[in-house]
């Protein structure tokens, strides 16, 4: 079951998350082809520590850097390095900011250059899965209506959902119970009240759904080499659906209206 937050313990996670959104927006500007992914990493950092944060990844579980930059066929926790991209590739970032004690944790998908149509409809269909899952995030829900509504959303396109990985509440740790799956388990969960924080991460794959674990330990790319994308917002329960802390004003992902332009 997660933690019922107080608003002032949402107040602060608001900020956390507002951190990251920066970062997100920031590196979403900076995102060109011949841009090596450790320039991303740099840059975030430098905008965390600025804030009066700190990164929330950076030695976790002796993860190396402060950000996951993750390109076309790397699904999560790509370690920034002098991978360069190139036009025609999507980029997936990922970023958390621990400030006052508690976390923030989003991601977002963006293309550099012009990318080809499997990609575009790839990008469009995740990002509308992590709204229609925000949209379930309402009290008297279970947490499995969030599930179904990613999966649903994600195979009318006829694309695929990865299940090593999951969502996740957060709070004064960046991962904690309960995991919230991209796909139905058979398992209703948690019923969700109001001021559950959860951050909610569909990541889509365009083949098949296998994931295959690089060398490095941290690498997951898609078994097949076709390309995968990756959004995630941290929200709060709320009556209506989940109520955004990681949005920005200038970068808008993980909202219906926004995926049906």
């Amino acid at each position: 079951m997660a933690r019922v937050r107080t608003e002032d313990e949402i107040g602060i996670l608001r900020e956390a998350n507002q951190i990251v959104s920066t970062v997100l927006k920031t590196l979403s500007e900076a995102v060109a082809p011949g841009v090596a992914t450790i320039d991303l990493d740099a840059i975030a950092e430098e905008i965390i520590r600025s804030r009066g944060a700190v990164p929330s990844f950076l030695g976790y579980h002796d993860y190396p850097n402060s950000t996951c930059i993750s390109v076309d066929e790397v699904i999560v926790h790509g370690i920034p390095g002098d991978r360069k991209l190139q036009e025609g590739e999507i980029v997936s970032m990922d970023v958390g900011a621990h400030y006052k004690g508690y976390h923030g944790d989003a991601a977002v998908t963006v293309q550099v250059g012009e990318i080809d149509d499997l990609r575009k409809r790839l990008m469009t269909t995740t990002n509308k899965s992590l709204a229609r899952g925000i949209q379930q995030a309402r009290v008297g829900n279970h947490l499995e209506d969030i599930s179904r509504a990613i999966q649903e959303t994600c195979e009318q396109e006829g694309f695929t959902i990865v299940r090593n990985f999951v969502g996740h509440a957060i709070g004064t740790e960046m991962h904690e119970e309960p995991q919230i799956p991209n796909f139905v388990t058979g398992q209703r969960g948690p019923l969700l009240r109001e001021g559950m924080v959860l951050a909610i991460e569909p990541m889509i794959n365009a083949g098949t759904p296998e994931v295959q674990l690089l060398d490095d330990g941290w690498t997951a790319v898609t078994a097949d080499g076709q390309p995968s994308a990756h959004y995630e917002h941290s929200i709060v329960v709320r009556p209506d659906g989940g109520e955004i802390l990681s949005s920005h004003p200038d970068l808008v992902w993980g909202r219906e209206e926004v995926c049906e332009t």
